[in-house]
């Protein structure tokens, strides 16, 4: 990865194109410490911090906005609304015969489905700061009055547009996705505090002589490493069907009779499973912060810091129906199969038509099945580590939780650096430069 940007900043268009993406990421940085008019912010972010709210909606919006959530910052609400809207259009568009001819239409259909996603993600980002806004209107404002509840939701409101508008700047002019590499610097802006954290424990480790945690602080960061280049061959990792194309001979030219293959990715639905899974599983923890009389039985039954399996045993379920649900809507077995018969290609040992999609599907299922085993584990793990301190009050497993990343995160973080680093080879693949196919 770093030969490939090391390749690409010598080619001036990819340079300036690396820069402008730089300079969105930057901006959208600056934005995500601009407080909101009329919110005690430090009050707020104080209660993020005694409060058990990781596993809750709010916890989530709060990882997908790099803490400015926590802060009420003016892009508190992140790219959340369009990541919904986007989930959302995708859906409908299966459901609605409408929406699937405009996306099939061409860029023209795509476009308008893109100007309706945008509309939506404004209504979703309006309701989200009402919602916002009630929540922490009794203990945290400084004001109550309704032109600072005007102020603060079209604050959030115009964040939220503001985010997918640097989002698209970067699509058009910049590398890589502009959503995800939004996504992914927020997340990556928490590493600073881990690297806090790691230094503290070190520091005190030595000074109280006690080298036993010091020994789980290094063993935590390699298991972080571990962890990432397990995510790394994962999310490369694919399945390849043997395809042989038949030879047709049109006028006195023959063509075809080449093999190649069909490739299945073994992480084929991203973290949208554990997202979704995620949302699902959050219901009952963000309840009990409104219905208070919850609380301590959802504490003591369903939550991550839960002595009892039913929160993990219902993550890991989730997971694996939400796998074979999203790879069912994104990848068509029978449209695969047709379009192979078209072009006169065949998957060796099986007639074309339904076998080769029965065929497809069936290696379709098992892939997702070791998929959706594979994020399950990823996105537990450090659930388990927290019970096991639990459990055990173990001194390893305090500092893991403490120290690791969640497996959403790390999933986020390789995912959009493998995705950029393919881009970015492709764009000096197509200007021919010399170095980097040496």
């Amino acid at each position: 990865m770093f030969e490939t940007l090391k390749n690409a900043w010598k080619v001036q268009d990819i340079r300036k194109k690396l820069l402008y993406t730089l300079f969105i990421v930057i901006l959208f940085r600056l934005g995500s410490q601009i407080p909101v008019p009329f919110v005690n912010s430090e009050a707020l972010k104080n209660y993020f911090e005694n409060q058990a709210t990781g596993s809750t909606i709010l916890g989530y919006f709060n990882l997908l906005s790099g803490d400015a959530f926590s802060r009420a910052t003016l892009f508190a609400l992140s790219i959340s609304p369009y990541i919904t809207s986007s989930i959302v259009m995708n859906l409908l568009t299966v459901a609605i015969p409408a929406l699937e001819r405009l996306q099939k239409s061409g860029p023209e259909g795509q476009k308008k489905i893109q100007h309706i996603t945008r509309y939506l993600t404004v209504a979703l980002a309006l309701i989200l700061s009402y919602g916002y806004f009630q929540t922490i209107k009794d203990e945290f404002l400084s004001n109550d009055s309704f032109f600072a509840a005007i102020v603060i939701i079209a604050s959030f409101t115009a964040g939220a547009s503001i985010i997918m508008w640097l989002g698209e700047r970067i699509d058009e002019k910049g590398i890589g996705n502009g959503i995800s590499i939004i996504l992914f610097a927020n997340i990556l802006a928490r590493g600073p505090t881990i690297i806090i954290l790691a230094s503290r424990y070190i520091s005190d480790s030595i000074n109280k002589q006690e080298y036993i945690f010091l020994l789980w602080v290094f063993l935590a960061l390699v298991f972080m490493l571990a962890v990432i280049w397990f995510v790394v061959f994962f999310t490369n990792a694919e399945r390849r069907l043997p395809v042989q194309y038949a030879k047709r001979q049109v006028g006195r030219r023959v063509y075809g009779g080449n093999n190649t293959f069909l490739p299945i990715k073994l992480n084929m639905t991203g973290v949208m499973p554990i997202i979704f899974a995620q949302s699902i599983v959050a219901i009952p923890s963000t309840l009990a912060l409104i219905f208070t009389s919850w609380t301590n039985g959802v504490n003591d039954w369903f939550s991550p810091n839960s002595k009892f399996p039913i929160y993990i045993i219902c993550y890991f379920i989730l997971i694996i129906g939400f796998a074979y649900f999203y790879t069912s809507i994104s990848f068509n077995p029978m449209e695969v199969a047709s379009n192979l018969q078209k072009n006169g290609g065949t998957i060796l040992g099986h007639r074309p038509g339904k076998p080769t999609a029965d065929y497809i599907r069936r290696t379709l299922n098992r892939v997702t099945l070791i998929d959706a085993i594979f994020q399950s584990f990823i996105a537990i793990f450090p659930i388990l580590i927290v019970m096991i301190r639990a459990w055990t009050g173990a001194g390893f497993s305090y500092v893991f939780s403490q120290l690791a990343f969640g497996g959403t995160s790390l999933l986020i973080i390789v995912g959009v650096a493998l995705e950029t680093t393919r881009e970015l080879e492709a764009q000096i693949t197509m200007r021919h430069y010399k170095g980097f196919l040496e």
